[in-house]
């Protein structure tokens, strides 16, 4: 009897790593896919000048525009968006508001609520 147990028990043990392979593999390249406040406020680093100043947009600042509206896919990523947005406008002094509401629109991409500090994030679909 304790012959027949062994196997069952090893092909069970082997079973349960390939289900917990299965399952992380997946969650691990999710979540390193996932937006972060690093990638946003990098991809709109080249931005600051016109979001300070206003004047002609440059071509990287809207690359990183346009970067940034195809790392921000999913709703939770859009939400995401939203609020690094607000916190670096917070962080990165001198930010005009209306120049920051206007840079997609310069860049010709279309940004699915409106970029101000007082937008609900939560309410970003």
């Amino acid at each position: 009897m304790a012959v027949v147990k062994f196997p069952s028990l090893v092909v069970l043990y082997c079973m349960v790593a390939v289900v917990v392979l299965v399952v992380s593999v997946p969650n691990a390249a999710a979540q390193a896919d996932s937006l972060t406040c690093g990638k946003v406020q990098g991809s709109l680093l080249s931005c600051l000048g016109y979001l300070r100043r206003g004047g002609p947009v440059s071509a990287p600042c809207c690359n990183g525009v346009r970067s940034l509206n195809g790392l921000a896919r999913t709703t939770p990523d859009r939400q995401v968006a939203c609020r690094c947005l607000q916190k670096a406008a917070v962080s990165f002094s001198g930010i005009n508001p209306a120049f920051a509401q206007s840079l997609p629109s310069k860049c010709n991409v279309y940004v699915p609520y409106k970029i101000s500090p007082s937008t609900d994030c939560s309410r970003v679909k």
